[in-house]
């Protein structure tokens, strides 16, 4: 079944129509409420991502995902993401073993190298190996998953003999994704290692993006895997409301200053409403619009990438709870139901010509 969900920062940014600024104990509070939601309305999936900064509540997502946990039912729990480069892979296996405890099997871990950089600094580790540091980290992470007793040594951790790992997990593999941007050696890593591949898709447009998503498959089956059973995911900003020009507007009002304060950090080109425009187009990497707009574009994509799971990040920028709960109900009443049952037509009738033939 097609999966859809949300993911958040939990972000604490200034208002830009207020000017103020939501304290961390209420965003928290806040984000536990639209979790909850997304669960009752029938998501699939919810992440947290790792952040190390002012403007971000989350530098643990396994701790909130915990308390999230603990308040829903069905609901896929995941990092979005963990940042492994600068975390010790055996505290990030015994916490998300413990998640995993606590939901009975519905947690999940996506790793990443980190596209912000503050948690390098504060835990003692040297940018110069950021590529270095993932890969040892993530070989070392999924070792743990399949091994209850480990032996192992590196350049970048204190080296294990015989060391039991403990908890273990509820379910009997847990789930490790690699979250890329648009970087082909990050896909063809995935790719090689057979691992699932969540694929951040925040700006311009989407078909450029058709070749990475070869590349990982491509590496794949050449290192004797099956791509058909290791699943992609679509993650993507934008806000869905009942107007497609109030959705369009909300959703730029309340991200502008949060991705132009970050293009000034990284120098790229600032968010201009002209690109934003483009971006909310069709083909245009943006979600915001009403819910046959998001409807059309997930099918859209869903051609292009024939992937198995769609994440919508509402919240770019500190946008009302109001808006974002209402947001949350819209995709999963609407917006998520019209997806699922077009794509099972659409592969009931692919099956049904495959057998034809």
């Amino acid at each position: 079944m097609f999966e859809l969900g949300l993911y958040s920062f939990a972000e604490t940014t200034p208002d830009p129509i207020t000017g103020q600024t939501i304290s961390s104990a209420q965003r928290l509070a806040d984000l536990l409420e639209e979790i909850e939601l997304a669960d009752r309305v029938g998501l699939d999936v919810y992440g947290i991502g790792e952040h190390h900064r002012a403007d971000y509540s989350v530098s643990s997502p396994a701790v909130v995902l915990a308390a999230a946990a603990a308040r829903t039912k069905r609901i896929r729990l995941t990092s979005a993401v963990t940042v492994l480069s600068s975390d010790d892979p055996v505290r990030v296996f015994q916490d998300f073993s413990t998640l995993d405890l606590i939901s009975n099997g519905r947690a999940e871990i996506m790793a990443g190298r980190g596209s912000f950089i503050e948690s390098f600094p504060l835990f003692g580790y040297d940018l110069h190996d950021y590529d270095e540091l993932f890969a040892e980290k993530l070989e070392l992470l999924l070792r743990l998953r399949d091994e209850e007793r480990i032996t192992w040594s590196g350049k970048h951790r204190a080296s294990l003999a015989d060391q039991p790992v403990y908890p273990r997990p509820f379910q009997e593999k847990l789930p490790i994704w690699v979250a890329v941007g648009g970087t082909p050696t990050s896909a063809v890593r995935a790719g090689m290692l057979g691992l699932p591949m969540a694929v951040a898709i925040i700006g311009g447009t989407t078909p450029p993006f058709v070749p990475l998503i070869d590349y990982y498959r491509e590496s794949a089956r050449a290192s004797g895997h099956d791509p058909a059973a290791m699943p992609v995911s679509i993650n993507a900003h934008g806000y869905i409301a009942e107007n497609a020009q109030e959705a369009f507007e909300d959703g730029f009002r309340y991200a502008e200053p949060v991705m132009r304060r970050i293009a000034r950090e990284r120098r790229f080109n600032p968010p201009t409403r002209e690109r934003a425009l483009i971006e909310a187009t069709l083909k245009g990497a943006n979600f915001s619009g009403s819910p046959e707009q998001a409807i059309e574009k997930i099918l859209y994509q869903h051609e292009l990438f024939h992937h198995q799971r769609f994440l919508l990040q509402i919240s770019v920028g500190t946008m009302p709870h109001d808006n974002v709960m209402r947001s949350i109900v819209l995709f999963g009443t609407i917006v998520a139901p019209a997806v699922r049952a077009e794509i099972a037509r659409r592969e009931a009738r692919a099956e049904a010509v495959s057998r034809e033939s």
